[in-house]
């Protein structure tokens, strides 16, 4: 057995001297060097005395010295490399296998020990835990950290809502690799990412597949929490890694230290080591310390450092620092299809079937901003968990959205027992909301998704100095400032720094969410009759519509809301005569003399009569309704036969050169009419038509002797069933229409979320969609 301690010779305690006068310390300046927090230890070295095994060997190492020239009869059976001229060679293949894997009559226990602690995941609100071959996904990595980057704030300013969704997430202007391309790549290694982004878990996965021989199948896998390890060396009075690892080993039957320390000197061990940034404070130097001076001992082996980019500030010399990438499509395809595998409880097929249509829904336009945040493993999770149990995602988001952030602002550190450095102490979960909802409103409000340092800790610094016992001491509250928003952004990776200087929120929806979550802060009508006010004068700015629907979500009635949203809607078009002559025609006697007398009916709802005007805005508006579909379904399907007649009469009004399109057009329109005199004459029209598969010839004779005919007949049909009216607007009146129709758009849009509004309110908004001012000023005197 190796002795547990070491003295050191005569002649080795004059070398020792020697390299220690040559180096110029004093025994507290090495005591430090060692990371011993007395110097007794290297009295004790330099006196021949007994001193802790490692710590001897860390002395000489410090010194740059060999130990086994130092030592007092240096233990024979120490085995060593043939680089040091060792008298004994270890087989040292041999030696890791059977650390690694091999199982004996006497098995080491180190394989099942990572097996254990690697294997499995505990997903959020999941009861049991998961494996991690069922769930894992591999990771992809940037090399260039986007937040390290010089950029212009001016060039930032440029991007527009979709393109903030890309940037700094890999798509831009950055390359990816494999993760583990990565590791395979740099020695020593340093993995950024967000909060969710997946960093614990493909350590683990490294660990699991080294420890299974399919990665670094001569090397030996070690896996530390680095926060156990500040948190024990808290307890025990110093950092010393390595005699950690040998702890550690302890626990999984190796007894022996000499066993770590030749892998480590044979340049053998992965040493994983997670969570630099979970380590307080006033211990991450010491950690950092330790990471050093074992990487820089043992350089031959392969070191993988986890920590939150937001932390990148804890350098580590010598060191690579990566970024975990966004999930693309595929990976996040992949992921669905595991995640319903491995976390329901359903048969096979119906797991199947839920990812398939989970992967379907995710990728439809409505439900974009759970697109945004679904590209992180636990936003992912958490997506996937509510379709799970609604079977759709829910059509009001702000339930989501609060979710995520609880996690963010808390609940993730709590569930992973991490206890952070609260820079500021005092603040509650609704503080620290109230404080981004300010922070997301004042920037969101000037148009800027990017924000300078300078300005982010101007919003934080007013905010603080409101709070009761406030500091009025600029300099402090300057200081207080900068603390938070290093908090904000490494403790809950809510704001990001995106370049140099240059901040973001994490993720736009979040900025949308508090941006809304402000407006609906006041607790009563009153109060929030002016922020109401403000916000509809964004009706007609696309990047608002967000902002509309999350807060007609969040009122507990949205009642003034619509109602000042259908004002301002009006007003877009009430001083103009020409566009209330348009909006008059629209509303007036449709098909023959007799108003809603249409399709036999005697009477039509309210609905059905705001799809017709729709229909007939958007008949002047454009020959081509492609954009006004939505608007004008929402009230009533039969609208697609005018639809659909147009768009035959447009076919047959172009290029004529090939027939294709004008009898896919006729295909379309029979489909869907109902009345048997026009079904009956456009069939004729149909069976007319050559087909040119059969003569080219033919069809150009046809084409230049009877097309303009067949063209004439096929309009009168259609001029006996809906009349025509042709409008002349200037481009300023088509812009006017377009911001008309997209505001009455997202009105709809808001009636139709779900969201509490009285019926009183709904049926009197319905009724009005699209009405001239006279029709609405009538309304009112009659009291309707």
């Amino acid at each position: 057995m190796v002795k547990r301690s070491l003295e050191a010779s005569v002649t080795g305690i004059e070398q020792a001297k020697k390299a220690f006068a040559h180096k110029g310390w004093t025994q507290d300046n090495l005591a430090f060097e060692v990371n011993l927090k007395t110097r007794q230890p290297i009295w004790r070295f330099f006196t021949g005395r007994s001193v802790d095994r490692h710590i001897f060997i860390e002395i000489c190492s410090v010194l740059s010295l060999n130990w086994r020239e130092i030592a007092a009869n240096p233990p024979e059976e120490f085995p060593e490399s043939k680089e040091l001229g060792a008298a004994e060679f270890v087989d040292i293949d041999a030696l890791v296998q059977q650390v690694r894997c091999l199982r004996r009559a006497t098995p080491t226990q180190r394989f099942d020990k990572i097996q254990d602690q690697c294997g499995t995941l505990q997903l959020l609100d999941v009861s049991r835990p998961v494996r991690i071959d069922d769930i894992y996904i591999d990771v992809n990595i940037l090399e260039e950290i986007a937040s390290l980057q010089w950029l212009e704030f001016a060039d930032l300013q440029k991007f527009t809502s979709k393109e903030f969704d890309r940037f700094g997430l890999g798509e831009v202007s950055q390359t990816q690799m494999a993760g583990i391309a990565a590791v395979q790549t740099y020695s020593k290694l340093r993995v950024l990412g967000k909060p969710g982004a997946g960093k614990t878990t493909f350590l683990q996965h490294l660990a699991i597949q080294c420890n299974r021989g399919r990665f670094a199948a001569n090397r030996v896998p070690i896996f530390v929490t680095l926060r156990d390890f500040a948190d024990e060396t808290r307890v025990a009075g110093e950092f010393h890694l390595l005699n950690y690892i040998c702890k550690e080993f302890l626990t999984s039957g190796i007894s022996d230290p000499s066993v770590l320390e030749t892998l480590l000197l044979e340049g053998r061990v992965l040493l994983l080591l997670d969570g630099l940034d979970e380590v307080l404070h006033q211990q991450s130097k010491g950690v950092v310390n330790e990471i050093r001076r074992l990487s820089e001992k043992y350089q031959k082996n392969m070191f993988v450092v986890t920590c939150r980019t937001a932390a990148k500030a804890l350098n580590l010399r010598r060191f690579t620092d990566v970024e975990i990438a966004p999930f693309c499509q595929d990976q996040i395809v992949r992921f669905a299809q595991k995640w319903f595998t491995a976390v329901t409880k359903t048969n096979i097929q119906d797991k199947q079937e839920q990812a398939f249509e989970f992967i379907e829904k995710l990728d439809l336009p409505e439900n974009l901003q759970f697109q945004r945040l679904a590209v992180t493993p636990l936003f992912l999770h958490l997506a996937c968990w509510v379709f799970h149990h609604q079977n759709k995602f829910p059509t009001q988001k702000t339930a989501f959205y609060k979710q995520c952030l609880d996690l963010l602002l808390g609940k993730w550190d709590a569930i992973k027992a991490i206890e952070r450095d609260e820079v500021y102490e005092g603040f509650s979960l609704p503080q620290k909301l109230k404080l981004l909802s300010q922070v997301a409103s004042a920037t969101f409000e000037q148009g800027n998704y990017f924000f300078e340092q300078r300005i982010v800790e101007q919003y934080i610094s007013d905010y603080i100095g409101d709070l009761p016992n406030a500091s009025t001491e600029p300099e402090e509250l300057q200081l207080d400032s900068e603390g938070v928003l290093q908090a904000i952004e490494l403790q809950h990776g809510l704001l990001a720094e995106r370049v140099r200087g240059i901040f973001s929120f994490s993720y736009l929806t979040f900025q949308e969410y508090l941006t809304a979550r402000k407006i609906v802060a006041s607790d009563n009508l009153e109060a929030l009759k002016q922020p109401l006010e403000h916000l509809v004068t964004h009706i007609t700015e696309p990047r608002w519509r967000e902002i509309f629907l999350l807060t007609v979500a969040m009122l507990p009635n949205a009642d003034f809301l619509v109602q000042l949203m259908k004002q301002e809607i009006d007003a877009l078009v009430a001083q103009d005569p020409y566009l209330q002559k348009f909006l008059t025609w629209a509303s007036q006697p449709l098909w023959g003399s007799q108003k809603s007398k249409v399709k036999g009916q005697k009477s039509l709802a309210a609905p059905e009569t705001a799809a017709i005007r729709a229909f007939y805005l958007a008949l002047a508006r454009t020959p081509h309704l492609t954009p006004y579909f939505a608007l004008i379904c929402i009230f009533d399907q039969d609208i697609f036969l005018d639809a659909a007649l147009d768009n035959l009469v447009m076919e047959c009004k172009s290029n004529f050169a090939d027939v294709y399109g004008c009898n896919d057009a006729l295909s379309s329109a029979l489909a869907i009419v109902q009345d048997a005199s026009l079904h009956q004459a456009l069939q004729q029209l149909k069976d007319l038509l050559p087909d040119p598969e059969q003569s080219r010839e033919r069809f150009q004779t046809w084409w230049q002797t009877c097309f303009d005919a067949w063209r004439s007949q096929l309009e009168t049909a259609i001029a006996k069933h809906r009349i025509q009216h042709h409008w002349h607007f200037s481009p300023q009146q088509q812009q006017v229409l377009q911001q008309y129709y997209d505001a009455n758009q997202l009105l709809i849009d808001c009636l139709n979320s779900n969201c509490e509004i009285t019926d009183v309110v709904r049926q009197e908004i319905e009724a009005s969609l699209l009405l001239p001012i006279k029709e609405l000023s009538k309304r009112e005197w009659q009291g309707l």
